[in-house]
């Protein structure tokens, strides 16, 4: 179980330092039960001159079904064995840039970066490749080859209609450090864990993906409850 190794990571100075960027006047808040949980509750906040105020109701969210490990983002992580790794079906935790949406829809009613998703398409989840964990466009006019087929960004899945990318692991990518996170809409109204990503109920989603604008430079926190009790305060978290 990650849970015995939780008291390692938190144990170094490193986590006690404020990792929210001074500019990020948006923050995701997700909080799982324990390292081993599959689901989360997820709140917006908004930084104002009195501090955080919670934006909306919390939502339900699905996550990895392993539960949880440390991801890559702008958080420290002193503990490699906690770390997550490709194939762990655990979602990142730690405090991440939101990157852009992707979706089936021409356009959706959002000024953050959104791109319809083609049939070229790529998020490439090969550790193997020089674009692991990158979205890629195949911009010759030729056909994919297998290789390009098989990391295609899904389409006409309806969990995939809509998603929201997570930075962990992208600046640069470490290679096997796991890769294609997202937020997306979840399956079976929440019956399904996912492989690691954060998946919510479809209009929660939409009103996420809404909400955030550039200039507030959001972040997403992922963590467990007692995990995020013991660096709130550090970290500058509401």
């Amino acid at each position: 179980m990650l849970s015995c190794l939780v008291g390692l990571v938190l144990a170094g100075d490193a986590l006690a330092a404020p990792v929210i960027p001074p500019e990020t006047r948006q923050l995701v808040v997700g909080i799982a039960a324990d390292w081993d949980s599959s689901r989360a509750l997820v709140q917006r906040w908004e930084r104002r001159e009195e501090g955080w105020a919670a934006v909306g109701a919390a939502a339900p969210a699905r996550l990895g079904r392993s539960g949880l490990a440390w991801g890559l983002g702008l958080h420290p992580v002193e503990d490699a064995a906690a770390v997550k790794v490709e194939g762990d079906w655990r979602a990142p935790a730690g405090a991440f840039v939101i990157g852009p949406a992707f979706g089936d829809a021409a356009s959706v009613a959002t000024a953050w970066p959104y791109r319809q998703v083609t049939a070229r398409d790529l998020w490439v989840e090969d550790a193997a490749s020089e674009h692991y964990n990158q979205h890629l466009v195949v911009t010759e006019e030729r056909p994919l080859t297998d290789w390009e087929e098989g990391q295609r960004m899904r389409m006409g899945d309806p969990a995939h209609a809509l998603k929201l990318a997570v930075s962990h692991n992208a600046a640069p990518p470490v290679s096997g450090a796991g890769s294609a996170i997202f937020f997306h809409i979840w399956r079976g109204d929440g019956a399904h864990p996912t492989a690691g990503c954060t998946a919510m109920e479809r209009h929660a989603l939409e009103a996420l993906v809404g909400w955030l604008e550039p200039e507030a430079s959001p972040v997403y926190v992922l963590l467990p409850e007692d995990t995020y009790r013991a660096v709130r305060a550090a970290w500058g978290l509401p």
